[in-house]
Parts: structure tokens; C-alpha cells; sequence
């Protein structure tokens, strides 16, 4: 190409030939800059967390290539501001930050890996937030106000299920008058089917919390009434049952509110203190109303049962799998503890979810709850904590696989923390269930010249002084850990302060969320604007009339919503090889241009 110089002399031509060569070098360089700069390192095949176990950690480019696909997710994210067909709430009962944290660790290193880069199910949803859990009346909540928070949407009393804050605990006159709505019935009254699944007694404060009016959590039964025997106050089970007959899944433990107390229970429970006193089998009951009301219905009492229910051919589904509470996920299988049986979390949920898919037109409401993740912490075992909260993460991966995206808000949260933390300097790496090491694996002492565990508590019955307070006895000091197995699912974690029942914390804990106005849940919420945010993305209680919800059925999957990280990372890729294209073509005309 040539160019036409009006300088008179050949340095004056020399001069402008030299600085534009030096422009058109700049100009390519800032092109070349500007284009290579937009290229975010991204996975090819697609797969959204490859970087975090490849490559060499100790360079910048490995840390930097993961905070920029994590980049391309967030700025490619485009918000479903459809509706919610069906809403999947999981629950894991004390499960803090704190605790998430150690699971997740806990996960990768079974899969042979260091653990802290690894993610849990919920890691990966588009959106989060933290929940404040305080009760009316406590700083330190307790999971049956929790429970009302997050179900019923207002703040409530410690100890009170679905009651009103002007109530004191354990006052049955003042609480006839006092009732709250939960999403359970919000969901009913719009058509929505609706089940509960829980690790707890299914009269427990967390399912309970959705149906049950109570002035004091533990009148599951009534034999746990007897002070106020004759006030016309129901206890738990029985409102269950009588109160709420359009519940169409209900699974977890708790036989024994549920059956006379003279009877033989199954698996040789004894249920002459828990059993009802009225003589009543709620069981029976509950079978009656649904034949009265020609409704396809089983009642199911361990695993092998449970395996044989077909859920094309149930619109009701009672399963109480042991007397009290069901067992922790590390026992479940061990015939020490579990006799007849018991499905996971993960088959309940499945089960569940395909029982509730039913109702074609409606959809679903399902509350899932890893309900013993917190009798764990309070008895100082995080092993079994743990390994309950990865049960609840394939509870949580099996109602993705079985909803879509499109149609389902899924929302995982907990009521409350504990006094979990985990502490000390221990190396990358080291066993998150072990004792504090150095990076050159080195054990290290406390100032009383002893080993100390990563995992520790706050308070519980774990403490240095419970066992000589227990016995009557002359405290000697902090055991010696060296020689004990910490990772022993029966190892009770050394706390500070001496409590027969380790306590819950205060601090705010995780909201996770993915689906249909999954982007309501973003910044630090008061807990009980959960239960909103559900009912307004899928259309019920106070928000059945909201314009949000003139879009009928049809328009649930539009294509219009990206609400997948994932789709957003495809979509990020077509853009950046288009984005390449374009660089390369300009670039080359620079070049033809000098």
C-alpha cells in the first residue's frame, strides 16, 4: 500500500514512515492485548471445575485461570424470572457454614484428593446468600422457631411450632388463637401436591414446623401432654394425621407417636413411654381416610418394603422406618444399630419427588430434611455429622437429576450452625477428621505439650472436664490424643466447655439456590423471607395473584431463561471462539495495512 508524504525532505519521509510503523505496531499490540485479555481460560469440553485438579497449584496461571472461569459463569448468568412448577426445599439441621466447610474438605479427600478445592452440590448453583436465624426471643435459635421462620415466614418463639410470638411456650389456651399458615398449605390451596422427608421423627420440629400449631415442640404425642391433659390442645402426630390429610408423602422416623404404646413394635422398640396413651394407631387411621377416600396409598416400615412401592401407582405415600429417630447415615447399614433396614435420604427424595410428579399440571412442594446432621454436633461426633451432610448432597443431586432447571427452584439452606469450627494451622491437605499437622507433616502440640484435632466445639460433652464432672471425680487434664483414632465414627471431639448436649450457634448460615427466581436469594436475608421468596417464584399464599404469575403452565420452560451455569459456560464459549474470529480478522488487516 502506498502513501503519500508531504514532507520535502527524505528525513521528514523518514519520520512519518517511523512513527507510523510505531503506530501500527502500538495499534496491533493494543489489538492483540485487548483480544487475548477477553479470551477467559475456559474448559473445552465444558466442564466447569477441570482446573481446580489439574496443573501446577504453585503457579499464578493455575489460580488465575480458575478465578476467570468462575468470572465467565457469573458474567454470562442470565436470572429465570419464570415460575416455579415445583419447589425442592432441603434442610440440613445445623448445617452452618462451618460445617459445610468440613464436608466438603471431607468429600475430596475420600475421592483421594487434598479436599479444601473441592464442591459440594450446592457449591455450584448460580445463586447464595446468608440467613439471619435469630429467634424472637433468642439470639441462639432453636430448630422449632427456626423451623416457623422458614415455613411459615414470620419471626417466632424458641420451642413453639407454627405459633405466633405473643405466645409463651407451653401455654395451650393462648395458642388456639394464635395459629400461622406455612408453605405447606399455601402449596395445598393452590393445587400443588405436597410431601416431607426427614432423617428425624417426622413429628420433629423441622417437618412439623409446616403443619403442626403447637405451644411447645415436644408434644409430638400425648404422651408428652400429660400437664395439660383435658385443654383441647392436639398433640403433634395427631394434627398430622387428622389436620392434614392432603400431605401426600410423608417419610422419616417416629413410629412410636404414632402406635398404642402397648404394642410390639417391629423392630422390638420399646413403646410403652413414647406410645399414645389414647390407644389410638394413627397408622390405621391414616390407611382409613385414604380408602375412604378411594385414594391409591401404602404404608411402608423398612427398606425392602420401601423398595416395592411403585410410585406410578401411589398418590400417598407413609413410610416410618424405626420407632424414634432414623439412623445416622454411617449406621444405617451396620446391623449394631439398624435391624430391618432403612432407604437413604437420596432414595426417599427420589421416591418422594416421583410420587409428587403426579400432579402433571400443579406440580410440587417437598420439604427434604438431613435432620441428624445436628444430633451429631450436639453429641460432639463430627464424623457422623459429616458424612450426613454428603448423604443430604445426594439427596440433593437426585431431585436435580429427576426435576428440570427450567420448572424447579431447588433451595438449600440450614435452621441454625453449632459450635463447630475448625481450627488451628493444619497443612493442605491434612485429614480434616485428624490432628493439627505442619507442612512437613509434623504433629502439633498445644501449650499442655498434646495433640489437638482440626475439628473441635465450642462446648458439649466432649469438653476436658465432662468426664471427671460425670464422675465425681479429680480432673487430670486434657486427654492424650495420640495414640486415639479421631476419625472413629464414635470419637467424641475434645470441646471447651462442659454441656451434657453440645449447643447450636448464632452466626448466619448458607443459602444455596438454583431454578425460577433463584435470584431472589442474593445479600443477607432475615430467615423468615425464605418461605416468600418460594411462595412468590412459585405462586402461592400471599403471591398467587401476583402479576409474576399470569404465565400459565405452557411458559414454564421458556427458552428465553439461561438459569444454568453451565448453559452459561457453553454459551460463553461460542462467544469467545466468535470473539477470536473477529480478533484474528482485524489483526490481519493491521498487518496488511503496515
Amino acid at each position: 500500500m502506498s502513501w503519500v508524504f508531504f514532507g520535502k525532505t527524505t528525513f521528514e519521509k523518514d519520520l512519518v514512515m517511523a512513527v507510523l510503523n510505531s503506530v501500527t505496531a502500538f495499534s496491533s499490540f493494543l489489538l492483540f492485548s485487548v483480544c487475548s485479555g477477553l479470551l477467559v481460560p475456559i474448559d473445552k469440553s465444558g466442564k466447569m471445575t477441570d482446573s481446580r485438579f489439574s496443573g501446577n497449584q504453585e503457579t499464578p496461571l493455575h489460580w488465575r485461570n480458575i478465578a476467570k472461569e468462575d468470572l465467565n459463569r457469573r458474567v454470562n448468568w442470565k436470572p429465570n424470572v419464570g415460575v416455579a412448577k415445583n419447589v425442592v426445599f432441603f434442610l440440613g439441621d445445623g448445617m452452618g457454614i462451618s460445617t459445610v466447610t468440613a464436608a466438603r474438605i471431607l468429600k475430596g479427600q475420600l475421592q483421594g484428593r487434598t479436599g479444601e478445592e473441592g464442591q459440594l452440590a450446592w457449591d455450584k448453583f448460580p445463586n447464595a446468600a446468608l440467613s439471619r436465624t435469630y429467634n424472637q426471643d433468642h439470639t441462639t435459635p432453636d430448630s422449632a422457631g427456626t423451623g416457623t421462620q422458614y415455613l411459615c415466614g414470620v419471626k417466632s418463639n424458641m420451642g413453639m411450632l407454627g405459633m405466633e410470638a405473643r405466645v409463651k411456650r407451653g401455654d395451650c389456651e393462648a395458642s388456639k388463637d394464635a395459629h400461622l399458615t406455612s408453605i405447606y398449605n399455601w402449596s395445598v390451596d393452590k393445587g400443588k401436591s405436597v410431601g416431607l422427608v426427614t432423617t428425624t421423627r417426622v413429628t420433629h420440629a423441622t417437618p412439623a414446623a409446616g403443619y403442626a400449631k403447637v405451644a411447645d415442640r415436644n408434644w409430638e404425642g400425648d404422651s408428652a401432654m400429660r400437664n395439660v391433659s383435658g385443654k383441647g390442645c392436639k398433640d403433634i402426630a395427631l394434627q398430622l394425621v387428622e389436620d392434614n390429610p392432603d400431605i401426600k408423602v410423608i417419610m422419616g422416623g417416629g413410629r412410636w407417636y404414632f402406635k398404642p404404646n402397648n404394642t410390639v413394635d417391629p423392630e422390638n422398640r420399646n413403646m410403652s413411654e413414647h406410645g399414645r396413651q389414647d390407644g389410638r394407631d394413627l397408622v390405621k387411621e391414616w390407611m382409613k381416610d385414604k380408602e375412604q377416600r378411594n385414594l391409591s396409598h401404602r404404608y411402608v416400615w423398612n427398606a425392602t418394603e420401601f423398595d416395592t412401592v411403585d410410585p406410578t401407582q401411589t398418590e400417598y405415600l407413609l413410610g416410618l422406618f424405626d420407632a424414634s429417630h432414623m439412623q445416622y447415615e454411617l449406621d444405617r447399614k451396620d446391623p449394631k444399630y439398624e435391624v430391618a433396614g432403612e432407604p437413604s435420604i437420596a432414595e426417599m427424595t427420589k421416591k418422594a419427588i416421583q410420587v409428587l410428579q403426579r400432579n402433571h399440571d400443579k406440580g410440587f412442594f417437598l420439604l427434604v430434611e438431613g435432620g441428624r446432621i445436628d444430633l451429631a454436633h450436639h453429641a460432639n461426633e463430627p464424623e457422623r455429622a459429616l458424612h450426613d451432610v454428603l448423604a443430604m448432597e445426594k439427596a440433593v443431586e437426585t431431585a436435580m437429576s429427576l426435576t428440570s432447571k427450567d420448572d424447579t427452584l431447588i433451595v438449600v439452606t440450614a435452621d441454625h450452625s453449632h459450635t463447630f469450627v475448625l481450627s488451628g494451622y493444619p497443612s493442605r491437605g491434612n485429614p480434616i477428621l485428624g490432628l493439627v499437622d505442619d507442612v512437613d507433616g509434623n504433629i502439633l502440640m498445644a501449650e499442655d505439650g498434646k495433640p489437638y484435632t482440626t475439628l473441635q466445639y465450642t462446648n458439649g460433652p466432649g469438653a476436658i472436664e465432662m468426664e471427671a464432672l460425670l464422675h465425681h471425680g479429680t480432673y487430670k487434664g486434657r486427654a492424650n490424643l495420640t495414640s486415639i483414632d479421631t476419625a472413629s465414627k464414635d470419637f467424641q471431639t475434645q470441646s471447651a466447655v462442659p454441656l451434657l448436649y453440645e449447643t447450636h450457634a448464632g452466626e448466619d448460615v448458607g443459602i444455596y439456590a438454583r431454578g425460577p427466581m433463584s435470584h431472589l436469594f442474593h445479600g443477607v436475608h432475615e430467615q423468615h423471607y425464605i418461605p416468600h421468596a418460594m411462595a412468590f417464584a412459585s405462586c402461592v399464599g400471599d403471591y398467587k395473584d401476583d402479576a409474576n404469575c399470569a404465565a400459565s403452565l405452557a411458559t414454564f420452560t421458556s427458552a428465553q431463561h439461561i438459569s444454568d451455569p453451565q448453559t452459561s459456560l457453553n454459551s460463553a464459549n461460542t462467544l469467545s471462539r466468535l470473539w477470536t474470529q473477529i480478533c484474528t480478522m482485524l489483526f490481519v488487516i493491521v498487518l496488511q495495512i503496515s
